[in-house]
């Protein structure tokens, strides 16, 4: 799930920053479908981030104070924060900020997937904490805690938060300022993962049965019931335009939708004797081919990215074969790493 979703994002950002305009019209099914699963990209990396960080940590048969994940939690967290933020650094003199404008700075402070995670890391560890100390269990707990993250953002959308804090903590909690993944709903996806990874940890064989990955198809199945409800009866628009990721019913059929496929891919991974080398590898470097992607195709302070030479101007065939290159040299990067014995620790989950 990890593989797939990074690799979906690397091909998204490069589509993203290439196609032309006139390429991106909801009436072509392929764009159409394309645009849907861009939406569902961002969930499925967050809710299989905090799947398997809960995993690890509820696998160490161990009070939260000895936790080695712990440790290894904080050092995640700060480790996201710090690539987050310089990935948008504004300038390349690092000290000297006497030619940044104003739209680097707003860029350099709005909040993006790294920051995100970081904190919906942190945040995982503190429901830990609150559910081995109040023993509410983990399924309560987390569940809980995501929804404090997701109820209040419609609301929290609309409010602007430059009025109450400085930008770069306004920015952790709406989009108006060119935040892509504010807290709120954010972080409710990679909690919510959460609830999975510990089910998993306290039942290391369930997925390896049948009413396991029955079980995930219908409840995601039945919250993308109750999220087509909710939207016939509250705002009407089209299942294909689910864009305001504000909305509950956006929200809900986000989590069902991620849910249904965890569950198929549950289901296949039955009848495979071993995964592919060359997928746990992916799945292992999601973070070092998140960051080496955003530098080639969005570039950073330090060096020129593609959408800098060819942003939003090319075919829709060119756009494809550099997206298929794109995805050939992220593979390639971690096969070679491996085959070299090249391993960064701080980067590989």
């Amino acid at each position: 799930m990890r593989a797939f979703a990074v690799l979906q994002m690397v091909q998204g950002h490069t589509v993203d920053a290439l196609l032309a305009p006139e390429y991106r019209l909801l009436d072509y099914p392929v764009y159409a479908v394309w645009n849907f699963m861009r939406g569902m990209t961002a969930p499925i990396f967050m809710f299989t981030s905090g799947t398997v960080f809960t995993y690890l940590f509820r696998l160490v048969d161990e009070p939260f104070e000895k936790n080695p994940r712990v440790k290894k939690g904080i050092k995640r967290f700060l480790l996201l924060l710090f690539l987050g933020y310089l990935l948008r650094y504004p300038t390349y003199k690092v000290f000297d900020f006497s030619d940044v404008t104003k739209e680097q700075i707003d860029i350099f402070f709005a909040v993006d997937v790294l920051q995100l995670i970081g904190f919906g890391l942190l945040f995982l560890m503190i429901s830990a904490f609150i559910s081995e100390k109040l023993k509410l269990g983990d399924t309560i707990t987390f569940l809980l805690i995501g929804l404090a993250f997701i109820i209040p953002s419609p609301f929290f959308a609309k409010i602007d938060w430059l009025k109450y804090f400085p930008q770069p903590i306004a920015n952790y909690f709406y989009a108006g300022n060119g935040s892509l993944f504010p807290l709120f709903p954010w972080a409710g996806y990679v909690i919510l993962g959460g609830i999975l990874g510990s089910y998993l940890a306290r039942n290391p064989l369930v997925f390896k049965t049948n009413n396991f990955s029955i079980r995930l198809v219908l409840i995601g199945i039945l919250l993308i019931l109750i999220s087509i409800i909710y939207m016939m009866l509250n705002s009407g628009k089209s299942i294909s335009n689910y864009s305001d990721s504000y909305t509950y019913d956006t929200i809900i059929f986000r989590v069902g939708f991620v849910l249904i496929l965890t569950g198929i891919v549950s289901y296949i991974s039955q009848s495979i004797n071993s995964i592919p080398r060359i997928i746990i590898l992916i799945g292992r470097n999601t973070l070092l081919i998140y960051v080496v992607h955003l530098m080639i195709i969005f570039g950073s302070a330090w060096n020129p990215g593609l959408s800098m030479i060819w942003g939003n101007s090319l075919s829709a065939s060119t756009t494809i074969l550099i997206a298929l290159i794109m995805i050939t040299l992220m593979t390639l990067m971690v096969y070679l790493l491996n085959k070299l014995k090249i391993r960064n620790k701080q980067l590989v989950t």
